[in-house]
């Protein structure tokens, strides 16, 4: 898996539905840059277990990334079409209707090769036939990136297939990226909003600071 921390987050045009209702074509990560910061999270299938766990968790909290000038995106292998159907069905049914933010189509899997999150491999059998195979599902792993307003990935939280993320975490994560940027101090082990950060002086020896 390549690296993608500190650099450029690889933009794309694809299918996404809005607002739970509307399918555009034509959805691009490049339209929030400079503006708002993104919260990038891979799923794997719609019509699954945790995942709808993961996206209602992520709606429950809207407000809060709204609050701190973040948007969420989601993107899975699925049409757009799946996803639209998934919005209409009620939760208790197993249904993510309610959910408002954008949920990508990922149909041609390049999203997700280029986050580094697609499981599986596409292998050429040189046999008589000479075909192209696949070595377990193409579908995203449970990958999260948090993306500056200059387009830049700041974190990276990529799960296994059964094991859910974790909302208050990636609050927490957006609240230290935004706290060093406007304060240049640095954020150590289970710092919080409101706790105490790092600032180095030039004796190379470390002071701590309340934030």
């Amino acid at each position: 898996m390549k690296n993608l921390i500190g650099k450029k987050a690889p933009n794309f045009t694809a299918s996404a539905v809005l607002n739970g209702k509307e399918i555009v074509q034509n959805f691009t990560l490049e339209q929030f840059k400079e503006s708002k910061y993104v919260l990038l999270f891979f799923y794997p299938k719609d019509f699954t277990f945790v995942c709808p766990t993961e996206i209602y968790a992520f709606q429950e909290r809207i407000k809060d990334f709204e609050k701190r000038n973040v948007q969420i995106i989601a993107v899975s292998t699925d049409t757009e079409q799946s996803h639209l159907a998934w919005l209409q069905i009620p939760k208790e049914k197993g249904g993510i209707i309610g959910v408002t933010y954008p949920i990508v189509s990922d149909i041609n899997k390049t999203i997700s090769y280029n986050y580094g999150v697609l499981s599986g491999d596409l292998i050429f059998c040189n046999n008589n036939n000479e075909e192209w195979v696949a070595n377990g599902e193409l579908i995203a792993y449970r990958g999260l990136f948090l993306i500056d307003k200059n387009s830049i990935i700041r974190h990276i939280l990529i799960n296994d297939f059964p094991l859910g993320r974790n909302v208050d975490e990636a609050v927490r994560m957006i609240d230290a990226i935004q706290y060093y940027e406007k304060s240049g101090e640095v954020c150590p082990a289970n710092w919080k909003k409101g706790k105490k950060a790092i600032k180095a002086n030039h004796s190379g020896i470390v002071d701590y600071f309340s934030s």
